[in-house]
């Protein structure tokens, strides 16, 4: 007779995989105590590598924003030529007693310029909440990354806990073989059963202690990808606290959503650089030189020369796509919403099908109840039944093996009904 321990294959299966994927990252002492759910997400949202990419979007918008404000500051430049012209300026007449120089075709000039803005039309300001906004997308992008562990975490945790569950059976269905055996043994000894009886339920005890074998190395499997999560070298001994039921609520507050409004604003920032783009800009210039021919224009020698004043600058060009990159703008916004709007259906429909799961396990655990307490009753009657020797221990071991799922079913019911409430809020975000 061989008992089955009820194991969720889907757990088995995620668990090969998430070993197989982590990366191996050391852990801190020995956690031989208890630990919670909760925990367990903040310490695993703490020591996962992607979290280290916050503090690089923070410098990165430091650094834009810094950048972007050193507009303000003045300007320097240094630029020169050399020349030959075909043709220079020259006078076509000839005035008595004035001596009037000849240009020479070869012409040089090298000089300096500090350009200090003075008016930029809001461009720097908005290239600054522009790093600052791309910054915070960033980040709630992140930020949805890293919500993403919770299912993860979930499905480690409660597969522990089903396992702990399982355990617990596996030792009151041994205790219960081993006075089954006892009891079968002072009968055997006294000539009223059968050896074969004996051996059989010692066999059956055999299977079991072989099932809490396996039992406890997935657990320890289960407790090691954990550990790896949460940071921590998680002992054998440790204990899981089994979360407390959740109240539901159908009000969605995932971090998607701030997502699309965070990328709708960094859109209003890029629309209002395209009208900034397009005013005029004004600054104060100085512009100091060195060249043949200087500032005097009756002098063919090479002289220094300065000069300073205002600048306007206007680039009109900008006016012409000004209305299709508005127009692609709303492109966009309208993408950002559809996109918020297809989240918020799809997940609408998943919260329906948790929804339903829910109300299902909690039928199915009326039901084990009233599964178990038949099973329990037909169990004992049949160990009355071996005890007097009307029946074999095969058969009681037999209804003994049916009490024993029945029960094992109650727990992973209980197990799967917290884990799809805690699925459930993890899903609306709350």
């Amino acid at each position: 007779m061989t008992y089955k321990i009820i194991m969720n294959k889907a757990p088995i299966k995620y668990l090969l995989i998430l070993l197989a994927g982590l990366a191996f990252m050391p852990a801190n002492g020995q956690n031989s105590g208890t630990i919670n759910l909760d925990s367990c997400y903040k310490l695993a949202r703490q020591y996962y590598p992607l979290t280290r990419q916050m503090g690089l979007i923070e410098k990165t918008r430091d650094y834009n924003v810094e950048n972007a404000g050193k507009g303000y500051l003045p300007q320097f430049s240094i630029a020169g030529q050399a020349t030959y012209q075909s043709a220079v300026t020259s006078i076509p007449f000839e005035i008595p007693h004035v001596s009037i120089p000849t240009y020479s075709r070869d012409q040089y000039k090298i000089y300096a310029e500090a350009d200090q803005t003075i008016y930029d039309g809001g461009t720097i300001r908005n290239q600054k909440d522009a790093a600052t906004a791309d910054a915070i997308v960033q980040k709630q992008n992140l930020e949805v990354n890293l919500f993403a562990l919770n299912d993860r975490i979930n499905q480690v945790y409660f597969g522990i806990l089903l396992i702990d569950q399982q355990l617990v059976q596996n030792e009151i269905l041994q205790s219960d073989i081993k006075n089954s055996s006892e009891q079968m043994q002072a009968r055997v000894s006294n000539g009223v059963a059968l050896k074969s009886g004996l051996e059989e339920l010692q066999a059956e005890l055999l299977q079991q202690e072989q099932n809490q074998v396996q039992l406890k190395a997935s657990r320890k499997a289960y407790l090691d990808m954990l550990g790896l999560f949460i940071h921590q070298n998680l002992n054998e001994s440790v204990k899981l606290i089994k979360p407390e039921p959740v109240l539901q609520s159908d009000v969605i507050k995932r971090p998607e959503l701030t997502l699309y409004d965070y990328q709708k604003k960094s859109i209003d920032v890029q629309d209002r650089m395209l009208s900034t783009s397009n005013m005029p800009k004004f600054s104060f210039f100085v512009q100091g030189g060195y060249g043949r021919p200087g500032l005097n224009m009756l002098s063919n020698d090479f002289s220094f020369y300065y000069i300073g004043g205002l600048r306007l600058n206007w680039q009109l060009g900008g006016f012409y796509s000004l209305k299709n990159s508005r127009e692609l703008l709303n492109i966009n916004r309208q993408t950002t919403d559809l996109q918020k709007e297809t989240f918020l259906y799809n997940t609408n429909i998943v919260l329906k099908q948790q929804d339903g799961e829910m109300a299902k396990l909690q039928q199915m655990i009326t039901k084990d109840d009233e599964i178990i307490k038949t099973r329990t009753a037909v169990t004992d009657d049949a160990r009355q039944k071996m005890q007097n020797g009307v029946m074999t221990s095969h058969d009681y071991l037999s209804e003994l093996d049916l009490e024993n799922q029945a029960r094992q079913n109650k727990m992973l019911h209980q197990v799967q009904l917290i884990q799809a409430q805690y699925n459930y809020k993890n899903t609306t975000g709350n």
